[in-house]
């Protein structure tokens, strides 16, 4: 088998009481040039300010065929059907048919406990997304994106501020939700224990 591809994997928003999960597929080939994208990084190590500008860079290589990406989210009420695991399992099972990776060609690499199909080559790697260049991009690429869905969704849902927390947990969320109720992008599932809601 001669590699020709090496695939980054990460997901983001595993632990939000509301929104999706993103799962971040990236694909560059082995010989590819770090430098015509500085500053990649574990997402949340990097500021936003420099993850817009990767984002838009990555976009713009893709563009020009020097990579390819697909971010794939996964809906709250995806995973309170199916729970969070078996929902980033389909997503990157998506993603790589989105891709139309080759596991004859393609080498695998993911961020902490995540695993790819059995037919793929793969390392599982421990804090892989600032580790290996290709996870951190792939990272980005996946918090990129929820984080603009979550920007969206705060208009669409006003009494959350979702556009400041990003659907997770903090006190003010769990405020606001004491306020107001679940909306149709919280996750049920997560949000059972009435205690943890600030009552107003």
């Amino acid at each position: 088998m001669q590699i020709k591809y090496f695939i980054g994997i990460d997901e983001a928003g595993r632990g939000p009481l509301a929104g999706p999960v993103a799962v971040g597929v990236l694909k560059v080939p082995v010989d590819f040039d770090w430098s015509l994208i500085p500053g990649v990084g574990d997402s949340k190590q990097v500021s936003a300010k420099k993850r817009a500008e990767i984002f838009k860079r990555a976009k713009q290589l893709k563009k020009e065929g020097k990579i390819d990406f697909v971010v794939i989210q996964m809906s709250a009420k995806h995973i309170d059907t199916h729970g969070i695991a078996r929902s980033i399992s389909l997503a990157i099972k998506r993603a790589i048919v989105t891709l139309n990776l080759n596991p004859k060609n393609c080498f695998i690499k993911l961020d902490g406990s995540l695993r790819a199909p059995a037919q793929f080559s793969q390392e599982t790697i421990i804090k892989g997304d600032s580790k290996e260049l290709v996870i951190g991009l792939a990272s980005i690429l996946a918090k990129e994106t929820r984080d603009t869905y979550m920007m969206r969704a705060a208009k669409k849902f006003p009494g959350y501020e979702l556009d400041v927390h990003k659907g997770y947990g903090t006190k003010r969320h769990r405020e606001l939700i004491g306020k107001n109720g679940l909306t149709d992008i919280h996750r049920t599932s997560y949000c059972q224990n009435r205690s943890l809601w600030g009552k107003v």
